[in-house]
C-alpha cells in the first residue's frame, strides 16, 4: 500500500478578532497619508506632464510660497498668545519674546523671516511666469490673482511691520501713510482711514492688528483656493521647450504623486529647515519704543516700499506716489491682453534674441538709473532752473516724459539691433524698468543716509547703528 504525503495548510498564527483588529490598525495607520495624497491630488491635476518636473522649469517657487504662508499662519498663532495689541504694551509683549516666553524669540524670529522670503519668493514667482510666457489664453485670469495675490503679501507684511511698536516701524509706516496725502481728491480720507486718526497713534495700531491677523489673512487664504484651482484646470504649469522646438498639445503624462509630490515634499523639507537654521542663528530686529517726538534721519520706508521712497527723492509725489505706480499696475495687468496669442509659451525669454534684448535692457536700465540718480543729486537742478514754473510740471511731468522717452527709444534701437518682434520688445521693456526699479531699491536700502543724501554703505550702517542706541 502506497501512502501519499499531502502538505498541510499552515495554521492562523492569529484568530479572526485579532486578524480584524490588525486590518484596522493598518487602515488607521495609512489614513493621514491617504489625507495628504487626497490634499495634494487636489492641488494638482491627477497627471501632469512629465516635461514640468523639471527643477529649473519652477524652482519649485509656487510651492514654496504656500508654504511660507502655512508657516506664517501658524507662527502667527502661536505669537498672538504673547502679544498684546496696544501701544501700552506691545513693545513689552515682544520684548518678553526674548526672555520671558519659552521659544518666543525663536517664533518672532521664524515669522520675521518668514514674511520677508515671502515677498522675495512671490516676486520671483512673478517673475519666472512672465520669462516663461504663462499668462496666455485661459491663465490670464490667474495672472491677475497672482497680482492680487503679490499685493496682499505686501500689505500684510506692513501691516505686521507696525506691531512690534518699535521707533524703526512707527516711523516706516509714518512715513507710509504720509504718502497718501499726494493722492488727489480722496488721499486725505484714506490717510485717516488708515491711520484711524490725522497721526499714528493707538488707533493705527489696533487697526492694523486687525487687518494682519483677520482680514489679509483670510483674503489670502480665499483666493489661493482659485489660484491652484485655475492651476490645476490649465494641467498644472507651463511645459518647457526650446526656442526652435514647436509647442505640442500633448505631452506624456505621469501620475502627479508620488512623481511630483515627492519633488514637492523635499523643497518645502530643505525650505522649512533652511528657515528654522535661520531663526535660530538670527534674531528679527527690535529697535528702541516708539518715540513720536524723535523722528530718526532718516526715516525709511520698510526694504520692499524703498524703490517708491527713492522715487519720492527725484520725482514730484503726484508721479512718485500715485502716477508712475498706477501706470506700472495697468501695464501689469493687461500683459496677457498685450501679448494674446503669443506663441512663445513654455520658452525662457521668448527666444534666443528675447535672451540677448534681455540682457542688454537690463545692463541699460541699470546704468541709466544709476547715472540719473547721481546727476539729479549733484548736477540737476530743474526746479531752481525752472522756478517760474509749477512743481507738478518741474519734477513730474517733465522728467517722466524724459525717462518714458528714453525707455520707448532705447526698445526701438534694440529691436532694430537685434531683429525682435513685438513680444522680445515688450520683454526688453519690462526687464529695463525692472532693473531700474531694482537700483532705486538698492540705493534707497544702502546709499541713502542723513536727509536721504547719497552715502556710503558703511556710513549708513554706523548712522543706523547710532540711532538703535
Amino acid at each position: 500500500m502506497r501512502l501519499t504525503l499531502r502538505p498541510v495548510p499552515p495554521k492562523s498564527q492569529a484568530s479572526a478578532p485579532e486578524r480584524d483588529r490588525e486590518e484596522a490598525s493598518e487602515a488607521v495607520a495609512s489614513r493621514p497619508r491617504g489625507i495628504l495624497a487626497n490634499l495634494a491630488l487636489h492641488l494638482h491635476p491627477r497627471a501632469v506632464p512629465e516635461k514640468t518636473l523639471r527643477f529649473d522649469l519652477t524652482f519649485g517657487l509656487g510651492g514654496m510660497a504656500l508654504v511660507l504662508v502655512l508657516l506664517l499662519v501658524g507662527s502667527g498663532v502661536l505669537l498672538l498668545f504673547a502679544y498684546e495689541p496696544s501701544a501700552e504694551r506691545a513693545y513689552d509683549s515682544i520684548t518678553a519674546l526674548g526672555g520671558e516666553v519659552p521659544f518666543g524669540q525663536f517664533v518672532r524670529n521664524l515669522h520675521r523671516w518668514s514674511g520677508n522670503l515671502a515677498v522675495v519668493i512671490v516676486v520671483l514667482h512673478l517673475l519666472r511666469v512672465v520669462f516663461t510666457g504663462a499668462y496666455h489664453g485661459p491663465r490670464r485670469a490667474n495672472w491677475v490673482i497672482g497680482l492680487v495675490l503679490l499685493g496682499l503679501v505686501l500689505a500684510s507684511n506692513f501691516t505686521g511691520y507696525l506691531l512690534p511698536w518699535d521707533q524703526v516701524a512707527y516711523w516706516a509706516v509714518t512715513i507710509c501713510t504720509s504718502m497718501l496725502d499726494y493722492v488727489p481728491v480722496a488721499g486725505r480720507l484714506l490717510q485717516e482711514l488708515l491711520r484711524g486718526g490725522a497721526d499714528v497713534g493707538p488707533r493705527t495700531l489696533s487697526i492694523f492688528y486687525v487687518l494682519h491677523i483677520v482680514f489679509l489673512p483670510v483674503l489670502l487664504l480665499v483666493l489661493l483656493a482659485p489660484h491652484f484651482w485655475l492651476v490645476r484646470k490649465a494641467l498644472g504649469v507651463v511645459i518647457p521647450r526650446r526656442p526652435d522646438e514647436a509647442p505640442s498639445p500633448r505631452a506624456p503624462l505621469v501620475p502627479t504623486s508620488p512623481h511630483l509630490t515627492r519633488r514637492e515634499g523635499a523643497v518645502a523639507l530643505i525650505l522649512v529647515a533652511a528657515l528654522l537654521v535661520f531663526a535660530l542663528l538670527v534674531n528679527a530686529p527690535l529697535e528702541a519704543r516708539a518715540n513720536p517726538g524723535l523722528s530718526p534721519n532718516p526715516a525709511k520706508a520698510p526694504w520692499y516700499f524703498m524703490g517708491l521712497q527713492e522715487l519720492l527723492v527725484h520725482f514730484h509725489p503726484v508721479f512718485a506716489v500715485l502716477v508712475i505706480p498706477l501706470i506700472v499696475a495697468v501695464l501689469l495687468v493687461r500683459l496677457p491682453d498685450r501679448l494674446a496669442g503669443a506663441a512663445s509659451e513654455g520658452v525662457w525669454f521668448v527666444s534666443a534674441i528675447g535672451r540677448r534684448m534681455g540682457r542688454t535692457a537690463a545692463l541699460l536700465g541699470a546704468s541709466i538709473t544709476v547715472g540719473a540718480v547721481l546727476a539729479d543729486e549733484y548736477l540737476l537742478d530743474t526746479a531752481r532752473w525752472l522756478s517760474s514754473l509749477p512743481p507738478l510740471l518741474t519734477t513730474g511731468l517733465l522728467p517722466f516724459v524724459v525717462f518714458a522717452g528714453i525707455a520707448w527709444g532705447l526698445t526701438r534701437v534694440l529691436a532694430r539691433r537685434h531683429g525682435g518682434g513685438h513680444e522680445e520688445n515688450v520683454q526688453a521693456a519690462f526687464i529695463g524698468l525692472l532693473a531700474a526699479f531694482l537700483v532705486l531699491t538698492v540705493i534707497g536700502i544702502a546709499f541713502r543716509g542723513a536727509g536721504m543724501a547719497l552715502a556710503w554703505p558703511w556710513d549708513v550702517g554706523r548712522a543706523a547703528a547710532a540711532v538703535g542706541r
